[in-house]
C-alpha cells in the first residue's frame, strides 16, 4: 500500500521533544534501518519506501508535525505535484471547458490553490520530481493526447489569458491604492466596466478609496475587477465570501455569462446554495487536509454535490470521509429557556450618509439570534453598538458583557494559536473545552502554528474560539461561515449552539449563508431599508417568518433537496418557484 508522509515544518522542533523522538520511537529504526532520520534543515525527515504505517510516530509527537497517511489502494497514478519530500501532493487537476462554468468543491487545505496555480501557470507541475523538476516539453509529452495536456501546451505558448479573483479580497486594499473609479478604470480591457458597475450596484461608492470599503463592496468589486479582463479562463475563488444573498445571485449571474465558445470559467465555493446555482458541472477534490488531495471526473451540479455530502464517490468506489453531511428539519424548534437574559433599547445611530434605527428586543438564555439582510443596512453597526465599540446618538448601551467577533479578523497577532487561546482562557486545558472547542473547531493540529501563518479558513476558526473563550453574557458573531469549508461550517453551527445551551448564554450571528442560518438560528432579526442609505429594523420573529420574509424581500425561493434535505434555490420562472411564490411560500415547506 502506498503512503503519503508529511513533516510539517513549522511544527516540528527536535529540541524540545528531547532530541527527535519520532526516531527515537521508530520501529524500523530499532531495527537498525534509517526511516526517520535528521534532515538538512535539522528537522525530522521520513523515507517513505522504509515507513510501515505503524502509526506511533504521529500519535506521539507532542506537537502534532506529522501525518501518516495511506493513499486509496485503486490510486496508481504519480502525482501532479508534490512541494518537497514530506509535503503536501496533488493527484489529477480539474478540467476547463469552454463554455462551462465547472464547480470546485472540496475542504480547505486540499490542493484547490494548488490546482489554480497550476492552471494559472504560477507553479509548474513537478510530477513529484521535487529534486529535478521536469521542463515544459517534458509536462507536455507526459499528458499529450489528453484535455489537460492541450489546456498546458497553450498556457505555456502563452496562448491562453488568465484573470483571477483572489480569495482573500481583505488584501486588495494593499496591492492598489486610490479610488475605486481608478482601479476599474486601470483594469478594464473589454469596455464592459459601466454595465457592471450598475448589476453590482458599485455607483455610490466610485469615488470612495478602495481602503474604506466594506468586505462586500471588496468583494464585488474583486469581481467586477475580473471580470472586465479579457482572457480565455476566469478563476473565482469564493465569490460568494461577504455578499448578501441577493449579491450572491447576481454576481452568479454574471460569472455565469463569462462562459462561451471561447471561454472557460472554474468556481471554488462552500456555499452550496451559491455554487449549485452557479455551476453547469462539479468537480470534488478529496482527500487529506495538508497532506493530500485527489481530483474527482467531472459530475452533473445535484450529483457531484450529494456524492460530496454523502463522503462517498460510486464511480471510483471510494469512500473518502466515513460519515455523511446530513441536514435535518431546521423547522423543529429547540428548548430555550423562558427567562430573559439581554434586553436592548431602541436604538439609533446617525452618519454622514447612513442612519440606523433599531427597535428594541431580548434574547433569551440559550438562544441564537441570526441577523439577516442586504449589505449596507447596519447589521454590523448593530453589534458594534451592542459591544460598546460604537455609541448610539438615542438608547443606553447594554449592561451587559457582549464579546465581538469582528467581520475581518487579522493575522497580525503575535505568537501561536495555543499561546494566544491559553491567554485568553483558563479553560483551556479542561477536558469539555478540549472537546467541544479545540477538537471540534479542527484546531488541535493548528496550535502549534503561527496565527500570522494561517489560512482565511483557519483564522476565521481560531477568532471563533477566541470568542468562545471569553468571558460575556452575549457572544456576537460577524460572519462567522467566511472562508469556512462545508463540514466545518456545520461544526461551526454546532458548537455555538451547544456553547449557548451550556453556558445559559446567547449569541447573535450576522450571516449571508442561508444554509447556515438555516441550521443556527432559533430566531431571526432582519435589517431592511435602503442600502448605503437608511436601515432599520423587523423582528425578532421566528426563524419561519423570518426566513420567509427575507427571501420575499430578495425575491428568491428555495426548496430542499429530497436526498439530502440541503437548501437549493429555485430557478426564477421554474414550476416550483411559481407555486411557492402564489402560496406566499418563500422558504421552504416541510
Amino acid at each position: 500500500m502506498t503512503r503519503v508522509a508529511i513533516i510539517h515544518k513549522e511544527k516540528c522542533n527536535p529540541v524540545a521533544c528531547g532530541n527527535y523522538l519520532c526516531a527515537r520511537l521508530c520501529p524500523v529504526n530499532r531495527t537498525g534501518s534509517d526511516c526517520i532520520i535528521k534532515g538538512e534543515d535539522e528537522k525530522a525527515l521520513i523515507i517513505e519506501e522504509l515507513c510501515t504505517g505503524c502509526g506511533i510516530c504521529p500519535n506521539r509527537c507532542p506537537f502534532g508535525a506529522i501525518d501518516i497517511v495511506n493513499l486509496p489502494e485503486a490510486l496508481q497514478d504519480t502525482p501532479m505535484h508534490r512541494y518537497n519530500v514530506n509535503a503536501f501532493e496533488l493527484f489529477h487537476l480539474p478540467i476547463p471547458k469552454k463554455g462551462i462554468v465547472v464547480g470546485i468543491l472540496g475542504r480547505n487545505g486540499i490542493g484547490k490553490s494548488t490546482a489554480l496555480n497550476i492552471l494559472s501557470g504560477n507553479h509548474l507541475p513537478n510530477l513529484g520530481h521535487y529534486h529535478q523538476p521536469p521542463t515544459q516539453e517534458s509536462i507536455e509529452k507526459q499528458f499529450s493526447n489528453t484535455i489537460i495536456g492541450d489546456y498546458l501546451k497553450q498556457l505555456y505558448k502563452k496562448e491562453i489569458k488568465i484573470s483571477f479573483k483572489p480569495q482573500r479580497i481583505e488584501l486588495l486594499p494593499k496591492l492598489f491604492q486610490g479610488k475605486v473609479k481608478d482601479l476599474i478604470k486601470k483594469v478594464d480591457e473589454k469596455n464592459i466596466s459601466k454595465l457592471l458597475i450598475d448589476e453590482l450596484e458599485l455607483n455610490n461608492i466610485l469615488d470612495r478609496n478602495i481602503a474604506d470599503l466594506s468586505g462586500g463592496e471588496l468583494q464585488r468589486l474583486a469581481i467586477l475587477a475580473c471580470c472586465v479582463k479579457k482572457a480565455d479562463f476566469y478563476f473565482f475563488d469564493e465569490p460568494a465570501s461577504f455578499l448578501d444573498v441577493t449579491s450572491r445571485i447576481k454576481a452568479a449571474k454574471i460569472i455565469k455569462s463569462l462562459a462561451n465558445e471561447n471561454t472557460s470559467v472554474m468556481v471554488v465555493e462552500h456555499d452550496l446554495a451559491t455554487l449549485d446555482y452557479i455551476s453547469d458541472e462539479i468537480q470534488i477534490i478529496y482527500g487529506h487536509e495538508g497532506v493530500f488531495g485527489i481530483v474527482s471526473q467531472s459530475k452533473s451540479v445535484r450529483r457531484g454535490i450529494n456524492e460530496y455530502l454523502d463522503g462517498f464517490l460510486p464511480d471510483d468506489n471510494i469512500r473518502f470521509r466515513n460519515y455523511s453531511i446530513k441536514f435535518f428539519d431546521s423547522l423543529e424548534k429547540k428548548r430555550i429557556s423562558k427567562e430573559i437574559l439581554f434586553e436592548f433599547d431602541e436604538l439609533e445611530k446617525s452618519y454622514k450618509d447612513f442612519k440606523l434605527k433599531v427597535n428594541p428586543g431580548n434574547i433569551r438564555k440559550g438562544e441564537v439570534l441570526a441577523v439577516m439582510g442586504e449589505n449596507g443596512l447596519g447589521k454590523t453597526t448593530f453589534l458594534k453598538l451592542l459591544a460598546n465599540l460604537e455609541t448610539p446618538d438615542k438608547g443606553n448601551s447594554p449592561k451587559k458583557k457582549v464579546t465581538y467577533k469582528t467581520q475581518y479578523p487579522s493575522s497580525d497577532v503575535e505568537g501561536t494559536v495555543m499561546q494566544w487561546i491559553a491567554k485568553t482562557t483558563k479553560e483551556f486545558t479542561s477536558g469539555w473545552y478540549q472537546q467541544n472547542i479545540i477538537e471540534k473547531l479542527g484546531l488541535l493540529r493548528l496550535l502549534n502554528n503561527k496565527i500570522s501563518e494561517l489560512s482565511g479558513g483557519e483564522l476565521q476558526k481560531v477568532y471563533i474560539a477566541i470568542t468562545l473563550s471569553q468571558e460575556a453574557d452575549i457572544y456576537a458573531f460577524d460572519e462567522p461561515s467566511a472562508f469556512i469549508d462545508v463540514e466545518d461550517r456545520l461544526k461551526v453551527a454546532e458548537v455555538i449552539k451547544e456553547f449557548m445551551t451550556r453556558k445559559e448564554k446567547a449569541a447573535i450571528v450576522v450571516d449571508h449563508d442561508v444554509q447556515f442560518v438555516d441550521y443556527i438560528a432559533d430566531s431571526i432579526l432582519i435589517f431592511e431599508g435602503i442600502p448605503g442609505k437608511e436601515g432599520h429594523v423587523y423582528g425578532p420573529c421566528d426563524k419561519e417568518e423570518g426566513m420567509n420574509r427575507v427571501l420575499k424581500l430578495l425575491d428568491i425561493t428555495y426548496r430542499k433537496d429530497k436526498q439530502t434535505n440541503r437548501p437549493r434555490i429555485n430557478k426564477p420562472g421554474s414550476q416550483l418557484d411559481s407555486e411557492q411564490r402564489a402560496l406566499g411560500k418563500y422558504y421552504y415547506s416541510k
